[in-house]
C-alpha cells in the first residue's frame, strides 16, 4: 500500500497532538504532587457540639514536614475517646496517621486531594478505610467511610474554627 505525503503529514500531526496535553497547565497539575504544608489548612482548632456530646481537634501549624493534631470526644461530660494524629511525608507519599485511645497505631495513604479537601484510605483496616476532610472558610468537615460488617458505613463529623485559646484555657 503506498502512502501519499498528505497522508505521511497528517500522521505526524496526529502524533505529535497525541504526544501533547490536551489543555495548558495539565501536565503540571498531573506531575504535581502535594505537601505537608499544601494540606495545611487543616491546621487550627475545630469543634463539634451534638446534644451531650462534644468532639474537637486541634492541629498545629505545619513545620518540619508535619502537621500534628489531637481529637477529643466528650460525652455527658466524660472522656469517651481521644486521639493522636499527624499528617506526613514517607518516602515521597503523605500519610495520615492516627493513635487512638486503646487502640493500635494506623495509616491511610493520601489518594486524592484538592485545594481544600483531602482523602486518606487504607484499604486493609478494620474500619475506617477512608478519611477525608474538607473545608470551606470556617467550617470543616471530616468523615470517616468504609465497610464495617460488611456494609458501607460512613460518620461526619461536621466541626467550626474556634480561637485556639478559647480551647486550651479555661
Amino acid at each position: 500500500m503506498k502512502t501519499t505525503r498528505l497522508q505521511t503529514c497528517l500522521f505526524t500531526i496526529c502524533l505529535l497532538l497525541c504526544l501533547l496535553p490536551v489543555a495548558p497547565g495539565m501536565r503540571a497539575q498531573q506531575a504535581a504532587k502535594p505537601t505537608v504544608q499544601a494540606l495545611g489548612w487543616i491546621s487550627g482548632c475545630w469543634e463539634s457540639t451534638r446534644g451531650k456530646r462534644y468532639n474537637e481537634e486541634h492541629w498545629m501549624k505545619a513545620a518540619g514536614n508535619t502537621l500534628l493534631g489531637m481529637s477529643r470526644t466528650v460525652n455527658d461530660g466524660r472522656t469517651q475517646e481521644f486521639e493522636f494524629l499527624r499528617i506526613h511525608e514517607d518516602k515521597g507519599d503523605i500519610y495520615y496517621t492516627a493513635k487512638p485511645s486503646g487502640q493500635p497505631e494506623a495509616s491511610f495513604k493520601l489518594i486524592s486531594w484538592k485545594e481544600h479537601e483531602a482523602v486518606f484510605e487504607n484499604p486493609t483496616h478494620d474500619f475506617p478505610q477512608r478519611i477525608i476532610y474538607r473545608r470551606t472558610n470556617d467550617t470543616m468537615q471530616a468523615r470517616i467511610e468504609g465497610k464495617l460488617n460488611g456494609q458501607e458505613r460512613g460518620v461526619d463529623f461536621p466541626f467550626t474554627r474556634v480561637k485556639c485559646d478559647a480551647v486550651l484555657t479555661n
